[in-house]
C-alpha cells in the first residue's frame, strides 16, 4: 500500500488521473468497474449444511452411531430412537452456536456510511458510499462518517475523531501538506481514514484507497486470516473424547470376543458390547457442559458481562494475562480538569473565585475561546474544550449567560500549525483578545505576566517556573493548555500577526482520570494470579502515568511505543514482555503481535477494545472483551464477551465466575465418569464371570441422560467459594483428566460398581436373571443420586451444608421419584424391562445404594481433620 501522505498534492492527483474538479461520469463508471465496490469482502464460508455435517466427524459420534445401528439390529429400538435424538441435538446446538460466529464481516460491511458527497465533473454530487472510487474528491463537514481512505487537499479547523482506529479518544487536526519520513497512522495528520467522524471543521480530500484497499480493509483482511482458538477445557475434553473412544472400542472388541469364545450368540454378543459402549459414553456430557455454562453466562449478565459464546466461559476461568485498553475501560472516558496553575501556584478547579479578577480572566479566557456546550449533561464538541465548559459549571459560572451577554466579535480558528484559537470579545467594556493554546508557542509570544498585585514584566525566572510547571503536569500523563491575552489597538482587525505580546493568565490540566474501581480490580487482578497489561492509542507518557496511578505499572516496568515493537525482533519481544506493562501507540497488528507473544509463553490472553481496529486481537486473544457503551458493532461480534458498563472490574468479577464455572463443570465431569465407571465395571465383570448381561442398554441411557443429568445441573450451579481469587490460574495445558482426578473416579466407580454387583448376585441367587438385571439397575440409579452430594465439593456435606445448593435436593429428589414411576407404573416397568420388586428387595436397593456415599463423607471427614 503506497505511503500517500509522504506524496506531494500534485503527485497524488497524477497518479490517481484526477484533477481538483473530480473524475469525469464516465471514469469513475469504468474505475467502479475495474476496482470493484466500496466495500469489504467476506473470507470464503461453509455452507449451514456442511456445518451441520461436521458435527458428526467426532469418534464418541461415530461410536454411539455404530450403538444405535446395533441396537436397531437387535430389536431395541427405545436405545436407537434415544441415541440418534441425542446425536442430531447436539448437532443442532453446535450449528447455531457457529453460524452465530461468522457476523464479524457483516458488521463491518455495514460501516459503510449510506452516502458521500463528492465533486465529479466540476459538479458536488451525492452517491452512494459504495460507489466511491479512487481519485473522488470526498466533500467532509462536521458529522460526517469518512467512507475511504484519503489525503486532505484543502481543511478549514478539520478534526477527526479515529478513535474507532488508533484507540485515542480525542479528536485529532487534519490539514494539507506532505509529511517527511515514516510515521504511524496516528499521526498522519494529512490523511483521513475509512470508519472515522468528523468532529469540527470541513475538508477537501481526495480518495487514496476504497474497499479492501483502506485500512479498515487491512483488519478486514486480518480477521479473515485470523484462526478462533479452542478453549483449554474443549482442547481437554478433545483429548478425554479421543481416548476414551479408543479405550472403548478396544474393551468392546475384547468383550465381543471374549462372548463368542465362550459360544454365546452373535446377537447375544453384540448386545454386551452395545451395553458396554453405552455404559462407558457419557451421553449427556456435552450437554451438561453446555447447559452449566449456559447458567454461568446468566450469573454474569447480571454482573454487566454478557458472554456471545457459551464455551469462553470457562476460559476465564484460567485467564493469565488481560490486555486492557485505557480509554473508558480502565479510565472514564471524561476528560477532567484536575489543576490549575495560577498566580504561581497550584490550585484544584473548586478553587477558582469569580470574584478574584485574575480567576475571572482566566475563566472567561477558558469558555469564551470554546465552542463546545454541555446540552442534557451530553458535551457537544471537542472534549477538551467541553471540561472547560464542565469546570466552569461546577463553580457556578453561568457559561450560557456570559456567552449570551458578550458575543464573539472575531476570531481566529485553532488549527495544528499555530496550536493558537484566538478570539476577540469586549471585556469590562474594552475590546480584548482571548488566546488557548500550545504552552510552547503561546510563551514565545508572551512579554508580560498578570499575578495577584497585577500585571508586570515576565522574567526569565518566571518562565523557568512556568515551563517546569508544565513538566510537571505531562510527566503525571496530564494534557495542558496555556492561556493568555492583551488588551486590542484601536481599531485592530484579528490577523495572525495580532497573535503577539501577550499577557500571560496560567495553565489548565485536564486527564481521562481513572475509574475509582480500577485500583481495585487491578490488585484484585494481581492477587489471583492475573497480569494486567495496558495497551493504548494514547501518549506513553499519559498511559504510563495513569497505569502507574491504579498499580499496572511498577517500579521496573518498561512502557514501549507500536513503532519501538515494531523494531523489536520476535526473540527479542519474547525476553522483554514479562517486563512490558504499557504500550502506547499502537496500531491492530501490535496488538495481535502482543497476544500472540503471550500465548507463545503458554498464556491464556484476555484483550479488551472497542474499535474496528481493535477486532482481530479481540479474535485472536482467548478471551476477546468488548465495550458495550462505546464499542463499535465490529469489535463486539469479534469478541467473545461484552462489558454492558466497560468496566475493568467487571472483567475481574467475570473471571472468578468463570473459575466457578469451571470448578463446577469439572466436578459434574466427575459425578457423571465415576457413575460411567461402575456400569463399565459391573458389565465387564458380568463378562469375564461369564454371567448374564447386567443391564439392557435402555436401562444405561435413563441413566445417563434422565437420573444423572439433573444432579450434574445442580452441581453446576454450586455457588462459588470465597478463595476463589486467591488460587493462582489453572494451566491450560493440564487436562481434566489429571492422574489424581483419574484415581478419584476409579475408586468411587469401584465402590458403586461393588454395591450394584451385590445386588446382582442377590437377585441372581433367587434364580431369576431378569430380577438380577432389575436390582442391579435400581442399585446403580439410586447410588448415582446419593453420589451427587459427594461431588458438589472436595469438602465433606457437613461443611458445605444442604441448604447453600437447593438445585442438588431437587435433583436427587426428582431421580428418586423418575426411578420409582419405572419400578412401579406398570406401561414403564414395560417400557425398561423391569421385573416386579418386594419391599423388601427395594429396601436392601436403598440400603446397598447409601453405603458408597457413607464411606466418601467419611474419607473427607477424615481428610479435613
Amino acid at each position: 500500500m503506497k505511503n500517500w501522505y509522504q506524496e506531494t498534492e500534485e503527485d497524488i492527483l497524477e497518479n490517481l488521473h484526477v484533477t481538483k474538479d473530480g473524475h469525469t461520469p464516465e471514469a469513475a463508471a469504468e474505475l467502479l468497474e475495474s476496482k470493484g465496490e466500496n466495500v469489504l469482502e467476506a473470507g470464503k464460508r461453509k455452507s449451514t449444511l456442511q456445518v451441520f455435517l461436521s458435527q458428526f466427524a467426532d469418534l464418541l459420534v461415530i461410536i454411539l452411531i455404530i450403538a444405535a445401528v446395533i441396537s436397531a439390529f437387535t430389536g431395541s429400538e427405545e436405545s436407537t430412537i434415544v441415541i440418534i435424538a441425542v446425536i442430531i441435538l447436539n448437532a443442532i446446538l453446535g450449528t447455531v452456536q457457529h453460524k452465530k460466529a461468522e457476523k464479524s464481516l457483516d458488521s463491518l460491511k455495514s460501516l459503510s456510511s449510506p452516502s458521500a458527497k463528492v465533486i465529479r465533473g466540476g459538479q458536488k454530487i451525492e452517491i452512494a458510499s459504495k460507489d466511491v472510487v479512487p481519485g473522488d474528491i470526498l466533500l467532509l463537514e462536521a458529522g460526517d462518517l469518512v467512507v475511504a481512505d484519503g489525503r486532505v487537499l484543502n481543511g478549514y479547523s478539520l478534526q477527526v475523531n479515529e478513535s474507532s482506529l488508533t484507540g485515542e479518544s480525542t479528536s485529532v487536526d487534519k490539514s494539507e501538506g506532505l509529511i517527511e519520513g515514516e510515521v504511524p497512522l496516528a499521526e498522519r495528520s494529512n490523511m483521513v481514514y475509512s470508519s472515522s467522524l468528523v468532529t469540527y471543521g470541513r475538508g477537501v480530500v481526495v480518495v487514496t484507497g476504497t474497499g479492501m484497499d483502506t485500512e479498515i480493509g487491512k483488519i478486514a483482511s486480518l480477521m479473515n486470516a485470523t484462526k478462533e482458538k479452542k478453549t483449554p477445557l474443549q482442547v481437554s475434553l478433545d483429548e478425554f473424547s479421543s481416548k476414551l473412544a479408543m479405550v472403548i472400542m478396544v474393551i468392546c472388541a475384547v468383550v465381543f470376543a471374549l462372548s463368542l469364545y465362550r459360544r454365546m450368540p452373535v446377537l447375544d454378543a453384540m448386545m454386551f458390547a452395545v451395553a458396554l459402549a453405552v455404559a462407558a459414553i457419557p451421553e449427556a456430557l456435552s450437554s451438561i457442559v453446555t447447559i452449566v455454562q449456559a447458567m454461568g453466562t446468566q450469573k454474569m449478565a447480571k454482573e454487566h458481562a454478557i458472554i456471545k459464546e457459551l464455551k469462553a466461559v470457562e476460559s476465564l476461568g484460567c485467564v493469565s494475562v488481560i490486555c486492557s485498553d485505557k480509554t473508558g475501560t480502565l479510565t472514564q472516558n471524561k476528560m477532567t480538569v484536575q489543576n490549575i496553575y495560577i498566580d504561581g501556584k497550584v490550585i484544584a478547579p473548586e478553587e477558582m473565585d469569580i470574584k478574584n479578577q485574575l480567576h475571572r480572566y482566566l475563566l472567561y479566557d477558558a469558555i469564551l475561546t470554546n465552542d463546545s456546550t454541555i446540552v442534557d449533561g451530553k458535551g457537544i464538541g471537542d472534549p477538551t474544550e467541553f471540561a472547560l465548559v464542565e469546570m466552569a459549571r461546577k463553580i457556578d459560572l453561568p457559561d450560557i449567560a456570559i456567552r449570551d451577554m458578550m458575543p464573539r466579535m472575531e476570531e481566529i480558528p485553532f488549527d495544528s500549525d499555530r496550536k493558537l484559537m484566538t478570539t476577540k470579545y469586549r471585556l469590562h467594556g474594552i475590546p480584548t483578545l482571548l488566546t488557548k493554546g500550545a504552552l510552547d508557542v503561546l510563551l514565545d509570544r508572551t512579554t508580560r505576566i498578570r499575578t495577584s498585585e497585577g500585571v508586570r514584566e515576565m522574567t526569565e525566572a518566571d518562565r523557568e517556573e512556568i515551563l517546569e510547571q508544565n513538566l510537571h503536569f505531562s510527566e503525571n500523563g496530564l494534557r495542558v493548555l496555556a492561556f493568555a491575552y492583551r488588551e486590542a489597538e484601536k481599531d485592530e482587525t484579528l490577523s495572525l500577526a495580532s497573535e503577539d505580546n501577550y499577557i500571560f493568565l496560567g495553565l489548565i490540566s485536564m486527564i481521562d482520570p481513572p475509574r475509582v474501581e480500577s485500583a481495585e480490580a487491578v490488585a484484585d487482578a494481581k492477587r489471583a494470579g492475573i497480569r494486567p497489561i495496558m495497551i493504548t492509542g494514547d501518549h506513553k507518557i499519559t498511559a504510563t502515568a495513569i497505569a502507574r496511578q491504579i498499580g499496572i505499572f511498577e517500579e521496573g516496568d518498561m512502557a514501549v511505543t507500536g513503532p519501538e515493537l515494531d523494531a523489536m525482533s520476535d526473540e527479542e519481544l519474547d525476553k522483554a514482555i514479562a517486563k512490558i506493562s504499557v504500550y502506547a501507540r499502537v496500531s491492530p497488528e501490535n496488538k495481535i503481535r502482543i497476544v500472540d507473544a503471550w500465548q507463545r509463553r503458554g498464556n491464556v490472553v484476555s484483550m479488551t477494545g472497542d474499535g474496528v481496529n481493535d477486532a482481530p486481537a479481540l479474535k485472536k486473544a482467548d478471551i476477546g472483551v468488548a465495550m458495550g457503551i462505546t464499542g463499535t458493532e465490529v469489535s463486539k461480534d469479534a469478541a467473545s464477551m461484552i462489558l454492558t458498563d466497560d468496566n475493568f472490574a467487571t472483567i475481574i468479577k467475570a473471571v472468578a465466575n468463570g473459575r466457578n464455572v469451571y470448578r463446577n463443570i469439572k466436578n459434574a465431569i466427575g459425578f457423571l465418569l465415576s457413575g460411567n465407571m461402575a456400569g463399565i465395571l459391573s458389565v465387564l465383570y458380568t463378562s469375564l464371570m461369564a454371567l448374564p448381561v447386567p443391564f439392557a442398554p435402555v436401562h444405561l441411557l435413563f441413566i445417563n441422560l434422565l437420573t444423572d443429568s439433573l444432579p450434574a445441573i445442580a452441581i453446576g450451579m454450586e455457588p462459588a467459594e470465597k478463595d476463589l481469587l486467591s488460587e493462582k490460574p489453572r494451566n491450560p495445558k493440564e487436562g481434566i483428566l489429571t492422574k489424581q482426578f483419574m484415581g478419584t473416579i476409579l475408586v468411587q466407580g469401584a465402590l458403586i460398581a461393588a454395591v450394584t454387583m451385590t445386588a446382582f448376585y442377590m437377585g441372581l441367587s433367587q434364580g431369576n436373571s431378569a430380577l438380577a438385571s432389575t436390582m442391579a439397575f435400581a442399585t446403580l440409579t439410586a447410588a448415582r443420586l446419593f453420589h451427587g452430594f459427594n461431588c458438589r465439593s472436595k469438602h465433606s456435606i457437613f461443611k458445605i451444608g444442604f441448604s447453600g445448593n437447593w438445585y442438588s435436593l431437587a435433583a436427587f429428589a426428582a431421580g428418586i421419584l423418575f426411578l420409582n414411576l419405572v419400578l412401579f407404573v406398570p406401561i414403564l416397568k414395560r417400557l425398561f424391562i423391569v421385573s416386579t420388586l418386594t419391599l423388601g428387595q427395594i429396601g436392601t436397593i436403598y440400603l446397598l445404594a447409601l453405603i458408597p456415599t457413607i464411606l466418601i463423607q467419611i474419607s473427607k471427614i477424615i481428610r479435613e481433620h
